[in-house]
């Protein structure tokens, strides 16, 4: 009785042992991945701190006449974001206006009807667009669009769209090549890999049975999609679409070398502009006074700020698009 008390004991003991050990390990992963979470927020609101910092000397002098004023110039002290502020808006927006559609028919091609033996290397293709690095597009985009949007696209454009009302603003002006419309086919070029990318790994995820069930009913391969496999993966679309938005928006090198880097405003898509990462990239080492530093500090500033809007914006649909259950609709 003695022995199986011991050995019962003994027993007991180790069991206690091991969940103390087990509880304290578990705590001190807890702690390291609360540790690695501060550290993100620290390093966010470090980036922020030195922004308006720097920002401040600018902000306080022009104050919110710094984003509604159009003049640039160094050498008065003149500072005005709303050319950069315009121009990154305008170049991301043609650049999703035409990436949304073309990453939809890819992922759609790609899933639903592209043979077996082909769709690992269209894919593999597809991803190794994404890793071409941002400067090639903009030596691309220079030595190769730019001619063809000067002889050939430019013209045919002002010709056909030019006189038409309402429209007709967008697209007239000399065909230079460079501008805002040619800065946002690159920035297209450059997001469409990643939007379809994500689209297609979110449709491949979809269980078969739903698309099979759909099938049974009678439904196209169009229909599928719509009703079946874009419901089912509009999050993961969400996402696709806004971090190809956010390359986008922060995209400096391939935008430097297209956009012409002029400091107005113009109706015209044709015409050439700036935005805020190619101010920073092409300015930034030759700001000499503290105002000058300061205002791309704050142009800088501006553009985390937009940043953090489209985050925002995505996170509110997505939640919107979630019901009380928790699961998306």
């Amino acid at each position: 009785m003695d022995i199986e008390e011991a050995v019962s004991r003994t027993g007991k003991g180790t069991f206690e042992a091991r969940a103390r050990a087990h509880r304290a390990a578990d705590g001190g992963f807890s702690r390291l991945t609360a540790a690695a979470a501060a550290l993100v927020l620290v390093l966010l609101g470090g980036v922020v701190a030195a922004l308006v910092a720097g920002a401040a000397p600018a902000l306080g002098r022009f104050g919110g006449g710094f984003l509604t004023s159009i003049s640039w110039n160094p050498v008065t002290g003149q500072f005005g974001a709303l050319p950069a502020l315009a121009g990154t808006l305008i170049t991301s927006a043609i650049a999703m206006l035409v990436a949304v559609p073309l990453s939809f028919g890819v992922t759609f091609f790609l899933t639903e009807l592209c043979p077996h033996r082909l769709r690992r290397p269209i894919g593999t293709a597809i991803e190794l667009l994404a890793a071409i690095p941002s400067i090639i597009y903009g030596i691309w985009g220079l030595f190769v669009l730019v001619p063809l949007m000067q002889a050939h696209v430019e013209p045919v454009l002002t010709r056909l769209l030019g006189p038409l009302p309402l429209i007709g603003a967008l697209f007239q002006g000399a065909p230079y090549g460079i501008g805002l419309l040619t800065a946002g086919l690159v920035l297209a070029g450059m997001v469409l890999p990643y939007a379809a990318t994500v689209m297609c790994d979110a449709f491949e995820q979809v269980p078969a049975a739903f698309r099979e069930s759909a099938y049974a009913l009678g439904c196209t391969r169009l229909e599928v999609v719509r009703a079946v496999v874009i419901p089912y993966s509009r999050r993961s679309i969400v996402g696709g679409v806004m971090l190809g938005l956010g390359r986008a928006l922060g995209e400096t090198m391939a935008v430097t070398f297209v956009i012409g880097n002029a400091h107005r405003l113009s109706a015209s898509l044709l015409a050439p502009g700036t935005t805020i990462a190619a101010t920073l990239a092409n300015e930034f080492t030759e700001a000499s006074g503290g105002l000058y530093t300061s205002a791309l500090l704050a142009l800088g500033l501006v553009l985390l700020g937009i940043s953090l809007a489209v985050l925002a914006t995505a996170k509110l649909m997505l939640r919107r698009d979630t019901p009380a259950g928790g699961r998306p609709r």
